[in-house]
């Protein structure tokens, strides 16, 4: 994979310091399209929350005070020498997603999108959609989390090791296709977490076992993400921790054990 890493987070800051209006608004859409206006020029904004508050720029400054954009471009040499064989070129950048007050973002279904992305998301093949002129990865770190070099890290490179599991496996469509593309492109990635108890991990295997042929966004979303995100769609709990499914997906693939 041939990988360039475009620098984005200075952008968004001198956005959001910009007054809350519709003028902040209509600069954020003539930044992300090109000068005519028939393509997306920098498709990754589209993600960002362009009205968001104060918790974003305070975000926005802790990320550029970290050095987030040379933390991503690091990481993002470091997968292209171990993705050299995959195909497709690509543009990368770190966006700030906002879970916290964005009105419309509901973490877990925007999440579960950019995990699973299917039709103009998904990775493509060699022809660029005509909206588009570059083909982009975007690494999400949230608004609801704090700044820190793992977060800047395993948000780059799970968003670049998921684009080359999709171009050699496709979209999954079973819950446990799921699982097995997470946790590969976690152990590509270098994730630790999420992580529960030996008791813990039994118990959702077991929880688990019934749905895995199950194609539906809502059993994955209960399933992979857990009781407390589940609840915040109106989904059904499953008596399973936080991230419990992601949690059993990462150990497996790190012990090798296949559910």
């Amino acid at each position: 994979m041939n990988l360039d890493y475009v620098p984005l987070l200075q952008l968004q800051r001198e956005l959001h310091g910009l007054p809350r209006n519709h003028a902040r608004f209509r600069r954020y859409l003539r930044t992300i399209a090109n000068k005519d206006g028939t393509s997306l020029k920098l498709p990754s904004l589209v993600i960002m929350n362009p009205m968001g508050k104060d918790h974003v720029t305070a975000l926005l400054d802790a990320l550029l005070a970290l050095d987030a954009d040379g933390i991503a471009a690091r990481a993002v040499a470091e997968a292209a020498d171990q993705l050299m064989n995959e195909p497709g070129d690509f543009k990368v950048a770190l966006v700030v997603a906002d879970d916290l007050m964005g009105g419309w973002t509901n973490r877990y279904a925007s999440e579960f999108s950019l995990r699973f992305p299917r039709g103009p998301a998904a990775p493509a093949g060699p022809r660029l959609p005509r909206w588009l002129d570059d083909f982009w990865i975007t690494g999400v770190v949230w608004s609801s989390e704090s700044a820190s070099e793992q977060a800047v890290r395993e948000a780059i490179l799970t968003a670049i090791y998921r684009t080359a599991h999709l171009q050699r496996h496709g979209c999954p469509r079973t819950l446990r296709d799921r699982l097995a593309q997470e946790g590969a492109v976690m152990v590509g990635a270098g994730c630790t977490r999420p992580a529960l108890d030996e008791d813990d991990l039994a118990y959702t295997r077991e929880v688990l076992i019934p749905f895995l042929d199950a194609d539906d966004m809502r059993t994955a979303i209960e399933c992979l993400f857990g009781d407390t995100p589940a609840r915040t769609l109106g989904f059904t709990p499953r008596g399973l921790s936080p991230w419990a499914g992601l949690a059993l997906a990462l150990h497996d693939a790190r012990s090798t054990v296949r559910l």
